[in-house]
């Protein structure tokens, strides 16, 4: 069997399909799994065990009837026996309807439905990986979302440990820092950014009282003036830029504890299970976490994220 996913959205979306994209691979272990993806997600197909070929295509450009008819010609080529579809928008439902593939699965009372074969309940009030995983009830798979799980290779494993090493933290561990810079939200008005004032006093504090337990800050290609600004304040700050999402994985899988935002390294720390405080601003963590006594979430009471007190994360920190 051949089976066509679209997934649109960033890599947080495809990280909490994976549960998904294992669960069908669980069922049918001799299907070829081919995902359809934003150019900005590609790389998270990096840890997932259960995709032969991630294809590149831009659900939210403005895509010409040159780029249309080559994404609708790649997957007619492709013959696929299966598609599941988390757009909903009527032109991917044409789409699948035009590539001919017998079963296609998606959401029910979205502009695309008439065009499936195979709808499902869209369920929005629970968490998105359960929400996801749904998509399965249309292939007849009714087993519950199995927990988020990737597959870190072997080398950025090995790499993360060198870093680790090379910063003198590979033997004492280290609390994690990553302080969600993304442009994207910024772009989009979405308030996930938490104030660097607010990250200096936290810091300050868990110096104060664990002077000899290191702490690193993650800086990605969007985080250079986040961390710039962490060094002025705290010269003996360790920083890891890891550049791609399996050294980022490491990375968090060796931290005895991570501070971020609602942001894709969050999806990535519940996956490798690491104790992790997140912080939201507008956003419902009971749709974007699964329930673990690993992960705390701290939401602001106003939906902004300035209006986190520091005391509030570090009473979560202390156990207060």
């Amino acid at each position: 069997m051949r089976v066509v996913a679209l997934v649109p959205g960033g890599i947080g979306d495809q990280i909490l399909f994976f549960p998904t994209l294992d669960d069908l691979k669980r069922n049918y272990p001799e299907a070829e799994i081919d995902v359809v993806v934003e150019p900005r997600s590609m790389g998270a197909y990096r840890v997932c065990k259960s995709v032969s070929e991630a294809i590149r295509y831009d659900f939210k450009d403005r895509n010409s009837l040159a780029d249309w008819g080559n994404i609708l010609g790649t997957i007619r080529d492709r013959e696929y026996d299966v598609a599941l579809s988390l757009g909903k928008s009527w032109l991917v439902g044409i789409l699948l309807w035009m590539t001919g593939i017998h079963t296609r699965v998606g959401y029910s009372g979205s502009p695309g439905a008439s065009f499936l074969t195979s709808p499902v309940p869209l369920k929005t009030e629970q968490y998105a990986a359960s929400m996801y995983h749904d998509l399965l009830q249309g292939l007849g798979i009714g087993t519950p979302t199995p927990e988020l799980a990737i597959n870190v290779p072997k080398q950025d494993i090995e790499w993360a440990q060198r870093e680790q090493k090379r910063l003198g933290i590979d033997e004492t561990g280290y609390v994690l820092i990553h302080g969600g810079s993304s442009q994207l939200s910024k772009d989009k008005g979405i308030d996930k950014i938490y104030p660097v004032r607010h990250w200096q006093q936290i810091i300050q504090d868990l110096q104060q009282r664990q002077p000899d337990m290191p702490i690193a800050i993650v800086q990605g290609p969007e985080d250079v003036q986040f961390v710039s600004k962490m060094l002025q304040s705290f010269s003996n700050l360790k920083v890891i830029a890891p550049t791609d999402i399996g050294k980022l994985a490491a990375t968090i899988a060796g931290a005895n504890l991570m501070l971020c935002t609602d942001s894709a390294p969050m999806h990535l720390a519940v996956a490798v299970q690491t104790y992790t405080i997140a912080l939201f601003g507008p956003t419902d963590p009971k749709k974007l976490l699964p329930n673990s006594d690993r992960i705390l979430s701290i939401t602001s009471p106003t939906g902004k994220m300035a209006d986190i007190s520091p005391k509030e994360v570090l009473q979560k920190v202390w156990g207060g």
